[in-house]
């Protein structure tokens, strides 16, 4: 196992172009640490970047860091929906999901998208189990109903968008005895509820609910962005969580970066010691991540 972490770091230092020892100076930082990466965006949907996906977490799990990873499925479930003539329809960027929908919904990344990750990473070399958020009780749900103000009276007012739900409450036991197995558990962002029912929850919400749980060293949101950016659209490296929050009430962060940075401020909060959005867009961002100084995207800590 020596040799083979060392051929491993090799491999790594000649990807990234960077010094073997800062490689392993940074291993010693994460080994048997866990690290949440939610999946999703772009590199799903592309097979190259999702099998360059499958390969890194299999070299983190080859260097002894323990990679759990959640993911979305958005245009594959639309994508059905369309196939089998079910009209979608969302509010405030979450899909109203009635008892019909929700089915498939759960087909579909419980199913599918889920297995194919998995397979992705035993092709890899790695060892990995699908679950979904339902499997040994993993996400207890609440449904989630939202705000809106009415444009007539301006009260604000609760919409019932169906079987979308907020995690309740995490049950990490099945993902310690996998990581600890030396597994990769791959999640699908279905819970359960009280009464049986089955609940759809967006995907960095359950990520970040799940990196809570775990006291996760990190947790990494895979975007269709490189970042977040300034007024002037560059890059921001590190933000503290009060200036991430100055930038939403300044509106220097908007529209659909807000609740990311919401699920990063949240698990920060918690004790996850940081959360880093990065561009699922670029091969092997991941890496560049945990082991260069420069990273990958925008830290916030």
């Amino acid at each position: 196992m020596i040799m083979d972490a060392q051929i491993i770091i090799k491999q790594i230092s000649n990807l990234l172009k960077t010094d073997q020892k800062d490689i392993e100076s940074y291993l010693k930082v994460f080994k048997e640490k866990v690290i949440v990466i939610k999946f999703g965006g772009h590199a799903m949907g592309d097979k190259k970047l999702s099998h360059t996906f499958a390969e890194d977490v299999t070299v983190l799990q080859k260097l002894g860091i323990r990679p759990v990873v959640i993911h979305g499925g958005g245009p594959q479930i639309g994508s059905m929906l369309k196939r089998l003539n079910i009209e979608s329809s969302f509010v405030n960027g979450l899909r109203v999901t009635n008892e019909e929908t929700v089915e498939i919904v759960e087909m579909v990344l419980s199913g599918s998208i889920n297995k194919d990750i998995v397979n992705k990473i035993h092709t890899a070399g790695g060892l990995s189990i699908g679950l979904s958020g339902k499997d040994a009780k993993i996400i207890l749900a609440n449904k989630l109903k939202d705000k809106f103000k009415d444009p007539e009276s301006n009260i604000e007012k609760f919409l019932d968008i169906g079987f979308v739900g907020k995690p309740e409450k995490i049950n990490p036991t099945i993902i310690n005895i996998a990581t600890k197995s030396s597994m990769i558990p791959v999640i699908a962002p279905v819970g359960y509820g009280n009464n049986g029912e089955t609940f759809n929850i967006n995907a960095d919400t359950a990520a970040g609910a799940i990196a809570s749980s775990l006291k996760a060293e990190r947790i990494l949101l895979l975007t269709d962005v490189e970042g977040v950016l300034d007024s002037d659209s560059k890059l921001i490296p590190n933000i503290s969580t009060s200036q991430a929050e100055t930038m939403i009430n300044k509106k220097i962060i908007t529209g659909g970066m807000i609740p990311k940075i919401e699920t990063c401020l949240e698990t920060v909060a918690s004790g996850v010691k940081a959360a880093v959005i990065i561009d699922g867009r670029s091969p092997h961002a991941i890496l560049r991540e945990i082991f260069t100084t420069s990273g990958s995207g925008t830290m916030i800590e």
